[in-house]
């Protein structure tokens, strides 16, 4: 899902969404953005550059 293509608002309630159901029944979510504000929320940030992880 590109969550790019929505306003602030409606890409938060999807992010929010998908933290309810990592908490509530243990699912994993791999979550691929440009946006610091959005990774800094994650549990884990893997970061990449020409296609290597440079950070773990």
């Amino acid at each position: 899902m590109n969550t790019g293509n929505f306003d602030t608002k409606t890409g938060d309630m999807i992010y929010e969404l998908l933290r309810q159901l990592n908490k509530g029944y243990s699912q994993t979510f791999i979550v691929l953005t440009h946006k610091d504000d959005m990774a800094l929320k994650a549990d884990r940030i893997i970061r990449f550059v020409d296609g290597k992880i440079t950070d773990q």
